[in-house]
Order: C-alpha cells, then structure tokens, then sequence
C-alpha cells in the first residue's frame, strides 16, 4: 500500500480521516454494549438494543459520507464545517459511553443505570438513543447536502446544528473553530437544486425492496487487492454521478460506481481501511472483470507490469439476491459502455446457475431471450431477460426473482397461445430504454410474456406447473422444500 504524501493536510483531510476513526469507535461501542445486553436482564434490552442499532447507523453513515465525497469533492469544503460540529460531540459521546461500561468496580447494572440517567441528565433530558438519532439526522442530512439532493433542506440542518451546538454547550466542548458564513450559506442554497428528473436506471436498481432474501453459505470476509492509494490522488471530473454503493463486510470495505461526468462511463470506486486511514482503487468497467467463486464475485484486472489479469475485489454476499443484481448491473454497465473494447461470452453467464428454460419473447417492442435460472446452491429461482442480437447480444435487460408467490395456481396464467400473465412479480431493469408498465397493459396490473412461438408460451408454463405439482407432492408426505426462500 502506498504511503501518505510528505505535504500538509488540509483540514478536510484531516476530518474525514476522524469521520473514519469515530466509525470504528462507534462500532466498538455497539458490540460492547451488546455484550452488556447479555449480562443484564431482559427489561434493560429493548433500550440498549435501540442506542445499539443507532450507534451503528452514525457508523455506517459516517463510512459513507467518506466514500462518497471522492466523487462529490468539489463540495467536501461546506460538508466539512458541519462535520467540525457533529465530530467533537459525537466522539465525546462514544467515549464517556466507554467510560461508563468500563467501570468495573460496579455491577454491570449499576454500569447501565448511570450511563443512561446520567447522560440523558447532561443532555437536558435528551435520552441516549434519542441524541444519536439526533446525530444520524444530521449526518443523513450532510449525505443528501453532498451528492445535490432533492430531499436536502437547509432549514432542518440549520436547526439541528443549533441544536448540537448547545449539546456541545452543555458537555463543556468549546465552539468550532471555523463558523459557516455568509459567503458558504449562498453556496448552501445554490446546492439544494432539483437533479435532473430522468435518473440512470443503475440508480433504482439497489433501492427496491427484495421479495426475497435467499442466504449465501460458506461467506468469508471480502477482500480488496488495490493498488491503492491515498485520499487526494484520483481527479474526479466535476459533476459526476453516483450510480450506488455498496458496503461489504460492515462498510470495512466499500464501492461506490459513478458516471464519470467527461466521457460517460462507469467508475469503480474501493475503499478500504488501514487503521482509522482510508485508501482507495479506482479503474473503470472497462478495466474490470467478472467471475462467481463460490458466495463471492470476484473482480479482475489486467495487470501491464506482469501482463496477466490479477484479482482487484472479492466481494462476499449475504444473499443470492444482492449477488444478482450487482452481478447484472455490473454486465449491463459494462456491456453498454463506449470503453469497452470487448466483453468475453462467459461474463453474460453467472457461474453455478443451471438453465432451465430459454425462448425468444417479444418484450415491449423488442426481441429478447427469457431464460428461467435456478441457482444450485440455494436453488433460488429467477426470470432473466437479455438482448436477443446484435452487438448487445446477451446484455442484461432485466431479472425477476421467483418466490413463494409462485406456488399459488393463480400465479401464471396463459391467456392465449403466446401470452403469459404472471402476478406477484418485481422487475429489476438494467436498460434505460425497457418500460416494463407497457407489459402490464391490463386490469390486473399482471406482467404480460408475450412468446414469439406457441410452444414457448405452452414449456414456461410447464416448468412451473411441474414444481408446482412436485411442492404439493412434498407437502402431502409432510415434506416443504420451496424452490427458493420466503420473502
């Protein structure tokens, strides 16, 4: 790993890498006291459960504030006079909440008792779940600040800042140094702008509900490869976009995938953690990819110097789900993207998956393949529709999860030799050009398959309608073994 830069660190720096530090605390606190938890009876645990939970959002929140400001940079500077506010406070919070629990010459009781009545008494009769939830609301706010949200409001930051400012007041934490002034609070305005109404479709893809959540086995931690390098040395173009990101392994690990606002293509962003530092790898779609081993995807580059791809990510899924669709998404940036000179066949197929039926459908408009994969280590099913020709042949164009739903006979219904009615069913698309409500041109509101040919239509409904028969069979002889979780 490469080594810090011999020059002065600006103050942004410097905050951000405590934004990092007081993550870490704030984890260390929440497992300590869900060891305390433990050791006490079961009156206590609702609220330690709930200051527990908040502790590690402000942690989780902060890790992110972090990555996302490697694409936002240009804003960082406002970010971080609010951040001087919340930092001293919230490290002081964390730090009397470790005083408190590592009083050993009381009972564990006692422990809990003082720390929560005495510090919701210094709070003026804040409680302590209730001040990080304060803390939360503030950092929540600084996110949507930084990346020009539509839903920042300037007034409710204003208020709460007051709000912490007096908490700090009150713990005897001196002001900060630099105040926000009247030249930053213009630009504040000019940030809380409406974005654009049409958002990449990458942005909609990990913030939809799961229908299911089918868990992976064998997980082992996420590993990062690098190279990797210090916060100020990638150049960002201004204006860039965050797609998403995702944590892996407790945010210790971290990608957040942008448009790059010059030539349009997407940026893989890692961030790791070598003691309370973060570091970061950056290459492009183009650069990267993409193979399952196992509950992992992993992630390769081509390595110049040794001329030999080499592993930059292997990142570990808690469900089969999650692994999906960052699979899928990944493909279809990829393939869609004007840097990528070529995309080998074997990236389009998702490893220790078994194709259980294929035939062309005509999907609004366009012609596409429908394949039903079942997943052999969960035996999670799902619908998977892709490009049919051209040079996006096989691209990812949407999946669909098929859960428990499934089992119910009104769940597919064949409405005429080539069309099939499914109900229950959620769509995640990976193309900007498929409008999914024009297959659901019906009172129902069902999703419509229209097949190109009258025996496609008649074998899809055959592979449902065959585990349908065989999960009554299992349930008959006392057995239930669904195709894939509940929801």
């Amino acid at each position: 790993m490469e080594t810090a830069l011999n020059v002065s660190i600006p103050v942004e720096t410097h905050l951000l890498r405590s934004s990092c530090r007081e993550a870490d605390r704030a984890e260390v606190v929440a497992a300590n006291l869900d060891q305390l938890r433990l050791a006490l009876p079961e009156s206590f645990h609702g609220h330690i459960i709930a200051l527990a939970e908040e502790i590690r959002t402000s942690s989780r929140l902060l890790r992110e504030l972090v990555d996302r400001s490697r694409v936002h940079i240009s804003r960082v500077p406002i970010v971080a006079n609010y951040l001087n506010v919340v930092l001293p406070c919230l490290s002081r919070t964390l730090k009397d909440i470790i005083t408190h629990y590592e009083e050993k010459t009381v009972s564990r009781e006692t422990r809990w008792r003082k720390m929560y009545n005495k510090m919701t008494e210094e709070a003026a009769g804040l409680a302590l779940p209730q001040r990080f939830m304060l803390y939360n609301h503030f950092l929540s706010l600084l996110k949507q600040l930084l990346t020009r949200s539509p839903s920042f409001d300037l007034n409710t930051l204003e208020a709460l800042r007051t709000q912490i400012l007096k908490l700090r007041e009150q713990r005897g934490i001196a002001p900060p140094p630099m105040q926000i002034s009247t030249l930053v609070r213009q630009d504040l305005m000019s940030l809380a702008v409406v974005q654009e109404a049409n958002a990449h479709w990458a942005e909609q893809i990990f913030s939809l509900p799961l229908p299911a959540r089918t868990a992976l086995k064998h997980l082992q931690p996420s590993k990062s490869f690098g190279p990797f390098y210090p916060w100020g040395h990638f150049t960002i173009p201004a204006n860039s976009k965050i797609l998403f990101r995702r944590p892996f392994d407790n945010d210790r690990i971290s990608i957040v995938v942008f448009l790059n606002s010059v030539d349009q293509s997407p940026y893989f962003l890692m961030r790791t953690m070598q003691g309370d530092t973060p570091w970061f790898s950056m290459l492009g779609a183009h650069e990267l990819c993409i193979n399952r081993e196992g509950s992992a995807l992993q992630l390769k580059r081509w390595s110049r110097s040794d001329q030999c791809s080499k592993l930059w990510a292997a990142l570990y899924f808690l469900t089969w789900e999650e692994m999906v669709l960052f699979y899928c998404t990944f493909v279809a940036l990829k393939a869609r993207n004007m840097l990528t000179v070529q995309i080998h066949p074997n990236e389009f197929r998702l490893q220790r998956e078994k194709r259980l039926f294929q035939a062309q459908i005509i999907d609004d408009g366009f012609k596409h393949s429908l394949i039903v994969y079942e997943d052999i280590q969960t035996m999670g099913l799902r619908l998977h529709a892709a490009v049919w020709e051209g040079e996006l042949r096989q691209c990812p164009v949407w999946t669909a999860f098929v859960t428990h739903q499934s089992q119910s006979p009104t769940w597919l219904s064949r409405r005429s030799k080539h069309r099939v009615w499914l109900k229950d069913v959620q769509l995640y698309v990976f193309c900007s050009a498929y409008r999914q409500e024009n297959m659901r041109q019906n009172k129902s509101g069902a999703f419509e398959i229209y097949f190109d040919r009258e025996e496609g239509a008649k074998r899809f409904r055959e592979v449902f309608a065959s585990r349908l028969t065989a999960a009554e069979s299992s349930e008959e002889n006392g057995h239930v073994d669904g195709p894939s979780s509940s929801s």
